[in-house]
């Protein structure tokens, strides 16, 4: 008995696009990210966003905590701590600040003002993945639906227009860097890929990865790349602390906060539930630095070296993935640096929809479970969110399990997807790629 051919089905499938026109399906997507940008937000982070804002924009130091609840008419502005990031952010709250909250003194809008770049973000990202799958050989119709997925992916939306966190910012920068490094360019991949680190230093395990695919062709190339790079972080991340006078000292003294904690979505997710805390204990100091000889392990992996362009998405995936799945602290957002680069790879054929479903839905649930989607309520409606935290705090026992589980799940997940970044496989002919639905399964 003959099996099916599932590619041969997929390609008698009639490539239908939606009736919508895609004008006004890019409104849509606009409309929906204000409104969610403007009614919501992390109730942690955007008070630090908020306050930064208000910090650089008043001339003060915004590695200072202060009690900020007079600025802003909220109690809950009290006790928070500072933006962990370095100046590049913080400076483009400030000039938000200026040009909003400092004008008009209205809470919503400057939550919503705060946001604005990171919407933009998700529009170009949008047409950036569409650009490069074309050069890459892929039909309009998925990439007709790949724009449509980063248009209204509700894992996305939530995690950055109405979170409040940037990382879309630092995808498209990251992207756009990888592609017109392989069209040859260095210089300004050189300083898009020092922002993207100076936003959030996530981004970090890119350099091997660049170094490794640019020593394999030019040694020439790679000290011109590095020698930019190296300027642009200083000018991004040491320059602005002796424009703007700012003391140092609270971050030099605090440089390796992020080592010393565990959880969210990281193989230690089990220490608030345990510990009551997330300190990481004296003994598991190691654990915070395990990221280190992971990436010196996976860097050795990627010899002889990196062949086309493809192969720089696929090793950049890979080791941004291996430095997130060995961190013992992992927040949800930062997913979204890699989203249009799990995007691609399927579309071209590197991975099956199920896995990129699993990627950016599997955080979702997880969000769920982490009271991450309970804290968006902050902003405009904070007495639903209080009783939705009362209603976890209640159930906290089985919302830890899950919480749990839903991170097994995403550490097998993510191990696999790192897997399939370093097998070795033929490629799939462009006119033999199965038809990818991101919406419905067959």
């Amino acid at each position: 008995m003959a099996h099916p051919n599932p590619t041969a089905q997929a390609e008698s499938r009639p490539n239908k696009r939606s009736a919508v026109p895609d004008r006004l399906l890019l409104g849509g997507s606009i409309i929906l990210q204000i409104l969610l940008a403007y009614f919501f937000g992390h109730a942690y982070d955007m008070r630090i966003i908020m306050s930064t804002g208000y910090l650089v924009g008043t001339g003060q130091n915004p590695y200072v905590a202060q009690d900020l609840s007079a600025v802003f008419h909220n109690s809950t502005f009290q006790g928070i701590t500072t933006l962990g990031y370095p100046p590049p952010w913080s400076l483009v709250l400030g000039l938000i600040y200026l040009c909003t909250y400092k004008l008009i003194p209205n809470f919503l809008l400057y939550n919503l003002a705060t946001k604005l770049p990171i919407v933009a973000a998700n529009i170009c990202l949008a047409y950036l993945v569409v650009h490069i799958l074309k050069k890459l050989g892929v039909r309009e119709a998925l990439t007709h639906r790949a724009w449509l997925f980063l248009l209204f992916n509700p894992f996305l939306l939530l995690t950055s227009s109405a979170w409040g966190q940037f990382d879309p910012i630092m995808a498209v920068l990251v992207l756009l860097s990888l592609y017109l490094l392989s069209e040859g360019q260095l210089t300004g991949p050189a300083i898009m890929v020092a922002l993207a680190i100076s936003l959030k230093p996530t981004s970090i395990p890119l350099v091997p990865v660049i170094f490794i695919y640019l020593a394999g062709r030019s040694l020439k190339s790679t000290l011109h790349y590095f020698l930019v790079f190296s300027l642009a972080m200083v000018l991004f991340c040491v320059v602005p602390f002796f424009i703007f006078r700012w003391d140092p000292s609270p971050i030099l003294q605090h440089w390796n906060n992020q080592f010393t904690v565990g959880g969210g979505l990281s193989f230690m997710t089990f220490l608030e539930y345990v510990k009551g805390t997330y300190l990481l204990p004296g003994q598991l100091w190691f654990l915070g630095w395990l990221w280190m000889p992971a990436l010196g392990i996976a860097s050795l992996a990627m010899l002889p070296g990196i062949k086309d362009f493809k192969d720089l998405l696929k090793k950049s995936l890979a080791l941004v993935m291996v430095f997130y799945l060995s961190r013992s602290w992992l927040s949800e957002t930062n997913l979204n640096l890699i989203l249009p680069i799990v995007l691609i790879l399927t579309c071209t054929g590197e991975f099956d929809r199920r896995t990129l479903t699993a990627f950016w839905l599997i955080p979702l649930v997880f969000s769920f479970f982490n009271t991450s989607i309970a804290q968006l309520f902050f902003p405009s409606m904070s007495g639903w969110m209080d009783s939705f935290l009362k209603l976890f705090v209640e159930y906290s026992t089985i919302r830890y399990a899950m919480r749990t589980l839903m991170v097994l799940v995403w550490l097998v997940a993510g191990w696999w997807i790192v897997w399939l970044c370093f097998k070795r496989a033929l490629p799939i002919p462009v006119n033999s790629r199965p038809e990818i639905n991101f919406v419905k399964a067959d």
